[in-house]
């Protein structure tokens, strides 16, 4: 029985490995096109991220290779700078994946707000679409701005290229028929088999003789480890546009991660996942290859053939090399009109914004997912990408500086004390106030938290404030400084300060600063809110 199970599980890696290859080898074809560069590029970055990412990634799971967004991205800095530019844009965005793993900086994945990575995904998938438009109809339509590029393929309708125009249609519509009604009798991967009979059909009919554009001759390159020749302009714009794609990628990467991880009952490590994504976007970028990212599409692959292994990336990059080494003179067959349908089929799913729709219904933040959109559509990809990484940022440190403030009251015949606004039941102590700040206490939110405890302290002519600490778990030098400055305030108005409910950390802090004395001439501390209000009823009759 035992051999038996060992089998299965070895047999479950090799059918992994061959199905994330099938889906790798055209997504990678694919996502070349969409970065204006030859497939080997690709190819050679799906191969460096499967075996890195076997050897330090911490899912069983994910398959690490090029992404349409991250594709999306390299063009856009290759439309600026060259190549040159985008690959260094690659190994620097690795760099910078090393960086925040050194830094212990797994929790920047969550720095991107939902609704803003939905619109920017939604409208960084139109935009690859429609770039794809012109590719099926065999015309070079161009435009600074999607919409642009979109109205003059319009124009030009009579150009379009009969021949060309049919076979992206028959492809995208097969890819759709067969993916959304005939998936359960055909076990090939839809794209494989797409592109496969496009070859079929250029080799019979030699569509390359009736004006059909072909993928061309897949060169074997050898590997130059060399750094970018870039000026020192170019260097910058980089250095600005790296951490930018950091966080795009390390989002969608640790959502399709933490999703499977989560179907499974795994755990998953955040810190592991820069550790991999950065030293194979390192490589990749070295090697002249694509950015890399971990896609939901071939992990959920890799995991339905029963890849349940890190093993599965390693026969998957085994698999490809294989593929590569024997089909790279079909695909130089491979029609470009069917191969833009490809993309068109596999990006079909975005075509309705239904996850940006879903955000502005949940209200909250959600218009940021048409911020986002906007931004991508109306400015280009790099634009749109800061924007997205900057408004949820931003809208971060907005949600942490706000002063939220409860001023609470004692629940009748218990203990226990509770915002008055929400429960008017509560009562309150003569000449004490009782307050607590909603969020934790550091240099962006400390003093205005505190100018609102002294105006409400000021209005009610209150003998003594009490605070509590208890959402604190630290207090940085500025949060100290600022409560030192409270308390001299209020004292100076006649109104004593009393902190409550104060954690071991911020109570060594604050006796360390020595903010506290025993004497009561100073601030003083207590465990509880209800031993800080019995206190201020003392210090009141005295």
């Amino acid at each position: 029985m035992g051999n038996d199970f060992k089998l299965e599980e070895l047999a479950g890696r090799h059918i992994g490995g061959v199905s994330v290859a099938g889906v790798l080898l055209p997504e990678a074809v694919a996502y070349a096109a969409i970065a204006g560069v030859e497939p080997m590029h690709a190819l050679l970055a799906s191969l460096i991220g499967l075996g890195v990412y076997s050897w330090l990634g911490t899912s069983r799971f994910a398959m690490v290779a090029p992404t349409s967004s991250a594709a999306a991205v390299f063009a856009s800095a290759l439309a600026i700078g060259g190549s040159a530019m985008g690959y260094a844009l690659v190994g620097l965005t690795g760099m910078a994946f090393l960086l925040a793993a050194a830094l212990r900086a797994g929790f920047l994945g969550a720095f991107i707000s939902r609704p803003v990575l939905r619109g920017f995904a939604w409208a960084l998938a139109l935009t690859i679409m429609i770039k794809q438009l012109p590719h099926i109809t065999g015309v070079d339509a161009s435009g600074s701005q999607v919409g642009l590029l979109f109205w003059n393929w319009l124009i030009e309708a009579e150009q379009w290229r009969s021949v060309s125009t049919l076979l992206g249609a028959g492809a995208l519509a097969l890819w759709l028929l067969i993916h959304h009604g005939l998936r359960r009798w055909i076990f090939v991967p839809t794209s494989f088999l797409v592109l496969g009979l496009g070859i079929v059909l250029s080799a019979t009919f030699e569509l390359g003789a009736h004006q059909v554009i072909l993928v061309g001759d897949i060169a074997w390159q050898p590997l130059t480890w060399s750094l970018p020749n870039l000026s020192t302009e170019q260097w910058l714009r980089t250095l600005e546009i790296a951490p930018a794609l950091v966080l795009i990628l390390f989002a969608e990467s640790w959502g399709s991660v933490r999703s499977l991880a989560l179907q499974n009952g795994d755990e998953v490590n955040a810190d592991r996942e820069l550790l991999a994504l950065g030293t194979a976007n390192l490589i990749s970028g070295l090697a002249q290859g694509l950015p890399v990212g971990a896609g939901y599409s071939a992990a959920s692959a890799s995991h339905a053939a029963g890849g349940h292994s890190k093993w599965a990336g390693v026969f998957a990059a085994l698999a490809l090399g294989l593929l590569l080494w024997l089909a790279r003179p079909l695909l130089a067959l491979l029609p470009l009109p069917v191969l833009a349908a490809v993309v068109l089929a596999i990006l079909s799913h975005n075509l309705w914004p239904a996850s940006v729709i879903a955000s502005i219904r949940s209200g909250g933040d959600g218009w940021l997912a048409v911020v986002a959109a906007a931004g991508v559509l109306l400015f280009g990809v790099l634009f749109g990408m800061l924007l997205a990484v900057a408004m949820s940022l931003l809208l971060a440190i907005r949600r942490f500086s706000q002063p939220l403030v409860s001023e609470l009251g004692q629940l009748p015949g218990t203990r226990d004390y509770l915002d008055r606004a929400r429960h008017p039941e509560v009562t309150l102590t003569a000449g004490t106030l009782i307050m607590r700040p909603e969020e934790p206490l550091f240099f962006a939110n400390a003093e205005q938290v505190f100018r609102v405890v002294r105006r409400r302290a000021k209005a009610l002519n209150a003998n003594v404030v009490v605070l509590s600490l208890e959402v604190s778990d630290d207090l940085d030098s500025t949060a100290v400084e600022a409560l030192a400055e409270l308390a001299t305030s209020l004292r100076g108005q006649g109104t004593s300060l009393m902190l409550a409910r104060v954690k071991d950390t911020p109570r060594e802090t604050l006796i360390r600063m020595g903010l506290t004395v025993e004497d009561g001439d100073g601030v003083n501390l207590f465990w509880s809110v209800d031993d800080a209000v019995r206190a201020s009823e003392c210090h009141t009759a005295i």
